[in-house]
């Protein structure tokens, strides 16, 4: 059967970012009620469900969150091509970003970047690999890694040692296994690098790299935070889950650290506009601060 609910894929991304269809049909201005009703018949339409309904707290499911992650990259790429075709866009700035980077460090500051840059006009993309690069365009990424992105020109941005995470009930596991054997049996969550955190985290450790042929790829990064959260397997994670490591729903297994591991801005072939210059410059004055 042909899919035909397009228009209700907006409002299924406004509440899997939001997780809460109060917060969903304030942002679109339709009533909770409309929101859950497109919702349950996006889901009906489907044939599974989207999100889990617990205690009144809404997680997506599996599916969802795969849906989810193809619905955003698509809804964005036509905004930006309806944007280039009406002309609105060429004088904006489009920064290609992780989720998690953008929503726990970018997004926070931005306010600032506006207050030294009146008038801007900025455009954050949500990618989740190098490999997005060849389909989005952006004036500059940030992407997390050890450096080494092939083709294309970089530098650190942001230095953030990593190291391996669980939840507590996963952690217990792992205590019991010993982390030796941990990283064999459960699965190790990739992330914008591919296996070359984890590969290079191995390295340090001393340990062969030798992981469970079980795996669960999650390209958006802020719903892998969550699928480590809900005990989905193994990540590699740095200070930005903070908030995680300090309430208890992450816990660090190791005092081994990922050395050399950040954020790096990763520039597009060709010079940078000068609004992208000024973008790139205020990304630095911000991590010095």
């Amino acid at each position: 059967m042909r899919f035909r609910s397009y228009d209700a894929l907006k409002i299924f991304d406004a509440v899997a970012r939001n997780l809460s269809m109060t917060k969903a049909a304030d942002e679109v201005h339709q009533s909770k009620g409309s929101i859950s009703y497109q919702i349950n018949k996006l889901e009906a339409e489907l044939g599974f469900r989207l999100f889990e309904r617990a205690h009144a707290k809404l997680e997506l499911t599996e599916k969802g969150r795969r849906l989810w992650h193809v619905s955003q990259t698509t809804l964005s790429q036509i905004d930006r091509e309806i944007e280039d075709l009406r002309g609105a866009a060429s004088g904006a700035v489009t920064v290609g970003a992780l989720t998690y980077f953008s929503s726990r460090w970018l997004s926070p500051r931005l306010t600032r970047f506006f207050e030294a840059n009146p008038g801007s006009s900025l455009r954050i993309e949500p990618i989740s690999s190098l490999d997005m690069l060849k389909s989005v365009r952006v004036d500059l990424a940030v992407l997390w890694g050890i450096g080494g992105w092939e083709g294309h020109k970089s530098e650190l941005l942001l230095s953030l040692p990593a190291v391996p995470t669980a939840n507590r009930a996963v952690a217990e596991q792992v205590k019991q296994l010993g982390l030796a054997e941990a990283v064999r049996q459960l699965p190790l969550l990739g992330d914008s690098s591919g296996d070359s955190g984890w590969r290079a985290w191995h390295k340090a450790a001393g340990l062969p790299y030798a992981p469970s042929r079980s795996s669960l790829t999650i390209p958006d990064s802020n719903s892998r935070v969550q699928a480590v959260v809900d005990g989905q397997g193994l990540a590699l994670w740095d200070d930005l889950v903070a908030p995680e490591f300090e309430g208890g729903t992450l816990v660090p297994l190791t005092d081994i650290r990922l050395e050399g591991a950040g954020y790096h801005i990763v520039f597009p072939d060709g010079a940078l506009s000068e609004g992208a210059g000024s973008m790139l410059a205020w990304l630095k004055e911000q991590v010095m601060r």
